[in-house]
Order: C-alpha cells, then sequence, then structure tokens
C-alpha cells in the first residue's frame, strides 16, 4: 500500500450492460485510517429511489440527520434507516448521473462509526435536488465489507470508487524512494538510483537485487540473475539471512539500482550503504570457450555445436546465486543462466536442439506484497532460459525463464531474440537461436528498504 499521506485506490466498482441491484467492496483492508466513497450513479428505471448503505452485511443500528433542497425548497430529517441518498432517474435527462461522496473516518476504530454523504442529482432540465447526511452506525466492529443499493437497480455505466486514506505520515521516518507501508512496518521502494535518509536513527531490513545478466545471441545460453541480498525471508544462492543495518539521523545513504546487462553483457551491481548486490553474468554465445560469465548468479555457456568441447558454467557469488549451466559438446541447445534459489542445469546432449530453463529466484512474499514488486506472485532474481539450436522438430525445445523475471529463450532461428529479462526484478535474459546475433537483456534491479512503525 503506499503511503504518501494521501487517497489509495482500493476497488472500482462499473455497472455492465443491463444493469445490477447493488455495488459491493468486500475484504476490505484494515491499514488505513479513513475510507472514502466516491460515486456517479443512475437508475435503471424510472422510479427516483434511494440510495441505501450497508456495513457488514447490516443494515440495523443506522441513524441519521439531513438537510436537502431543490432550489427552491429546502428540509431536514431524522431517521433511523440505512437510506442514505438518492439514485438519478431513468425519464430524467439522458446520460446524467447522480453524484456524491460517502466519507467514513477511523473504520477500523472499537467504537461506533460516524460517516457524512453528500449527494446531488443533476437534472438538466428541471432544478436539482442537493442533500446532505450527517450518520452514525452504532457498532463497534471494523467495517470489512460496504455495499450501496437501492429500490431499483443501478443503470450500466455506474461506478463507485473506493479510496483508503494512508495513515499518518508522521510514521514516515526517511526520505527517498516510493513509501509504502503494511501493518508492523515502512517500506522505501527504490527502483531507481537516489539516496535514503533517515530522519531519526533507524535499524533497517533491506533487499537489494541487482541487474539480471544478458543472455547471448548464435545458440545462446541464458543470463544470470542479479544476485540477491536480503535480511528477511532468504537470501540468493542459499546462503544465511543478514543482519539489520544500524543508520544515523540525517546521513544521506546512497542508492544504486543495477542496470540490467546488455545482451551477452554482466549486468550491474547494486548497493545500499554497505550492502552491494553483484550483478548477474552474461549468456555465452556458440562455440565460445570462455563460456558462461560469472556474477551473481552465473550465465549460462553457449552450445558446443557438435564440437565435442564442453563449455563451462558461470558460477555465482556465494550467499547472491547459483551457477548457471554450462554447454554440452554434442549438437545440443544452449542452458540458461543461474538464479538466486537455484542453479540451471546442464545442455543435454539429446534430443537434438533442446535448451534448459533458467534457474528459478527466491520466493520473498514479504516484500512482494507491501510493494507490488517482483514477478510470479512474489519471486525476485530467476535466470534466463536458454536459445535452441534449430528451428523446431526433433525434439527442439527454448528455456523457460526462471520464476523471479527470468526471460524465455528463443525457439526460432533467424529472427528470434530471447526475451528480456522482467525490469525491477534482477531476471536474467533469455538466449536466442540460430542465426540471431543478440540476446535478450537482463532485467533491472530493486532495492528496498524497511523499518518498524
Amino acid at each position: 500500500m503506499a503511503l504518501n499521506g494521501t487517497m489509495v485506490k482500493i476497488d472500482s466498482v462499473t455497472v455492465p450492460a443491463g444493469g445490477q441491484a447493488a455495488i459491493e467492496f468486500l475484504n476490505i483492508p484494515s491499514t488505513y485510517t479513513d475510507l472514502k466513497i466516491v460515486m456517479s450513479i443512475r437508475g435503471a428505471s424510472g422510479t427516483e429511489g434511494g440510495l441505501n448503505l450497508t456495513f457488514n452485511n447490516s443494515t440495523a443500528n443506522f441513524s441519521w440527520r439531513r438537510l436537502i433542497g431543490d432550489g427552491s425548497n429546502a428540509s431536514s430529517q431524522n431517521d433511523t434507516t440505512n437510506s442514505i441518498g438518492y439514485i438519478e432517474k431513468a425519464d430524467y435527462t439522458a446520460s446524467v448521473f447522480s453524484n456524491g461522496e460517502i466519507y467514513i473516518p477511523n473504520y477500523t476504530a472499537s467504537q461506533n462509526k460516524s460517516f457524512s454523504v453528500d449527494v446531488v442529482m443533476e437534472n438538466n432540465a428541471t432544478g436539482s435536488l442537493m442533500g446532505m447526511w450527517a450518520g452514525l452506525w452504532s457498532n463497534t466492529a471494523a467495517i470489512t465489507s460496504i455495499k450501496l443499493s437501492g429500490a431499483v437497480n443501478f443503470a450500466q455505466h455506474s461506478t463507485a470508487t473506493l479510496y483508503g486514506i494512508s495513515r499518518t505520515t508522521a510514521q514516515i521516518k526517511a526520505t527517498g524512494g516510493t513509501v509504502y507501508d503494511d501493518a508492523s512496518y515502512v517500506y522505501h521502494l527504490f527502483t531507481t538510483s537516489g539516496t535514503f535518509t533517515p530522519l531519526q536513527n533507524l535499524t533497517c531490513d533491506y533487499l537489494v537485487v541487482a541487474g539480471g545478466g544478458g543472455g547471448a545471441g548464435w545458440y545462446g545460453g541464458g543470463g544470470g540473475a542479479g544476485g540477491l541480498r536480503s535480511t528477511v525471508g532468504a537470501t540468493g544462492g542459499g546462503g544465511s539471512l543478514e543482519s539489520a543495518l544500524s543508520l544515523t539521523a540525517s546521513t544521506a545513504y546512497t542508492v544504486t539500482v543495477g542496470a540490467g546487462g546488455a545482451s551477452q553483457t554482466q549486468g550491474s551491481s547494486s548497493v545500499f550503504n554497505t550492502i552491494t548486490s553483484t550483478g548477474g553474468g552474461r549468456g555465452g554465445s556458440y562455440q565460445s570457450t570462455s563460456g558462461g560469465g560469472s556474477g551473481g548468479s552465473g550465465g549460462g555457456a553457449g552450445s558446443g555445436n557438435g564440437s565435442g568441447v564442453w563449455l563451462n558454467a558461470g558460477t555465482g557469488t556465494a550467499n547472491q546465486g547459483y551457477n548457471g549451466g554450462a554447454g554440452n559438446g554434442s549438437n545440443s541447445g544452449s542452458p540458461g543462466g543461474g538464479g538466486a534459489g537455484e542453479a540451471a542445469a546442464n545442455a543435454a546432449a539429446s534430443p537434438n536442439g533442446t535448451a534448459t530453463d533458467g534457474g528459478d529466484g527466491v520466493l520473498l512474499s514479504t516484500w512482494s506484497l507491501a510493494t507490488s514488486t517482483g514477478a510470479n506472485s512474489g519471486y525476485y532474481a530467476g535466470g534466463g532460459g536458454g536459445g535452441s539450436t534449430v528451428a523446431g522438430g526433433n525434439g527442439a525445445y527454448a528455456g523457460v525463464g526462471g520464476l523471479g523475471g527470468g526471460g524465455a529463450g528463443s525457439l526460432v532461428a533467424n529472427s528470434g531474440t530471447g526475451v528480456a529479462g522482467t525490469a525491477n526484478t534482477g531476471g536474467g535474459g533469455g538466449g536466442s537461436g540460430y542465426n540471431v546475433a543478440s540476446g535478450g537483456s537482463g532485467g533491472s534491479g530493486v532495492v528496498i528498504v524497511r523499518y518498524a512503525k
């Protein structure tokens, strides 16, 4: 969830053709202070209807006071129903909708919930009816669902959007990056280089992922994933989790987000303070005696293509990533690049043209869920898949990118380039097939810093 002291959209509903009886928001998260609904609604029939509000499937314990007017007359009223507005009549001016807002402060507090509503019925042919409601729901439960309904169905194109008002910015204890939060921590996400400056002394966790290596052309091996270092969840290469950093108030700490490597080029390192993750190794190309490049995770070697010479895999960096695959000396496909979570398999001697997949990255749900980053539902730093030596048939197979943003290898000869690694995952680029000069580029890295609220 973005934490910038402003509204964040939680969900939006647009009524489809045929209309519908209700608009519902379910499973509302508890990570905000207040809620706001902004709506534009119209009835599907010619009858004017009231707009009803339901919290947690309950229509009971509502009370309100309202003031309404139509430009000529005004009136006030008290009531104990859950009817808190009006829905535009279908026989009013065509394509004109009622508009309104519902504001609900302190919706998770263990006390009765107040709310306010303002609505205007727009009718270009006559005067508009306007109304304001001050309401109370006498229930101490946190609001987890809201339903809007009425005496008439909502017409097509009616919309309602639910927003969360972010927690107070006083919980932000540093500057730099894009700021998010969950129930316990504030996260600073860096997708490009910058600085992180604590406003007070802080103990910070971190995830530092380097840029992925570029895959190679000409029966190319997949690029290795960028090195991955973390204090939470897991670190790359099967290493032990690292220790949090103690940072000093008012000190600007440099954050460098490594770029992905171009074709057959090592990725760039990512850096946060004293923590450096090494860029992913490059993929190796056809009969390249140097094999795959070493890096955070190693690049896959190229194809031996009948040379009889095994081509070396690129090696990973300790506690950051794994090795790429080695190239078989026969007429095989090329191996994938290593991932932060596992090594890539060596190329097989048969069937002809069969490459291997990139190694998977590391699943880090804590970082992914809080900042909406990663790939494949929360993985980072997957290796690129190897390219095939033939265009198809005879069991030819191009390697799949590893979980965590690894790019797929290419099966197509003459025109098929390996797929690039996903940006801000550190994924390696895919290797290309026969007669294609360039492989897929690696994905850029990412740096995330968090501290307790």
